[in-house]
């Protein structure tokens, strides 16, 4: 964020809330200054309005969180409210099938975040969550994302330093450039302990009607154990992205 952004009202606003993700989901005051880098008096003012709103919210500890008011607000946002209420559906019939986890994830610029998950209590444990975000070339379902990209993106991507997160991640520009043709040749893709060396993903692009623009990507994630048996998943993964598709291209075609 700029100098002069922050410096306004609503720049301050936002860096406060900016404090919040994954991993910093309650803080203290102190902390919030520390990592927006206001004064702790500027910090004060601004979290208490906040709270008086209902962004934030005060636990007994005396630590600060994302309020209840924020999430109603942003919960409704019509990209991801849309794609959800056309998806849980076929997610679900999908997790009926399977048992394993389903996640729905979209891309913003160069970051894929997932916005839906069905999970079960004896589905292999996940790095990912509602909500958080990974670099697009980081996951199955990213890569998916990233193969019906605009070309430039791809490019950007590609000329970029890529992460190793486990020793089986592809970072070889060369090697990706040729995995992202294949997965727009073949639909689905296998993504084998790319992100975690405990998981192997099956991906797959929703589209807006069939032959549509890539909206989404579906995807489920096993146990690495069970890697096997991920070819297996293809047929019941294609059935709900159709579905899903059909759905949305309806649902385009009704309020277009």
């Amino acid at each position: 964020m700029s100098t002069t952004r922050s410096s306004t009202a609503a720049g301050k606003v936002l860096k406060v809330l900016a404090a919040f993700d994954r991993e910093h989901t309650s803080q203290t005051l102190s902390q919030i200054a520390q990592r927006t880098g206001l004064a702790l008096s500027t910090t004060h003012r601004v979290v208490a309005e906040l709270a008086e709103w209902g962004a934030l919210e005060r636990d007994e500890d005396g630590a600060w969180h994302v309020g209840l008011r924020l999430w109603e607000i942003t919960s409704g946002c019509p990209r991801t409210q849309i794609l959800r209420d056309a998806a849980l559906p076929f997610m679900q019939d999908l997790y009926e099938a399977t048992h394993e986890n389903i996640q729905l994830a979209v891309r913003e610029g160069t970051e894929l975040v997932f916005v839906e998950r069905i999970t079960g209590h004896r589905s292999v444990q996940l790095l990912t969550g509602v909500g958080t975000r990974f670099p697009v070339g980081s996951t199955g379902m990213g890569r998916v994302l990233l193969a019906h990209a605009p070309r430039d993106l791809q490019e950007e991507v590609l000329e970029s330093p890529l992460r190793a997160w486990t020793p089986h991640t592809v970072t070889d520009p060369k090697t990706l450039r040729a995995q992202l043709d294949r997965i727009r040749r073949e639909q689905v893709f296998i993504s084998d302990r790319q992100l975690s060396p405990d998981t192997v993903a099956v991906a797959a692009p929703v589209r807006i009607g069939r032959t549509g623009p890539v909206s989404a990507a579906l995807g489920i994630v096993v146990a690495a154990s069970g890697a096997s048996n991920a070819r297996e998943l293809r047929e019941p993964l294609l059935r709900a992205v159709h579905g899903i598709s059909d759905e949305l291209g309806r649902r385009a075609h009704t309020t277009g």
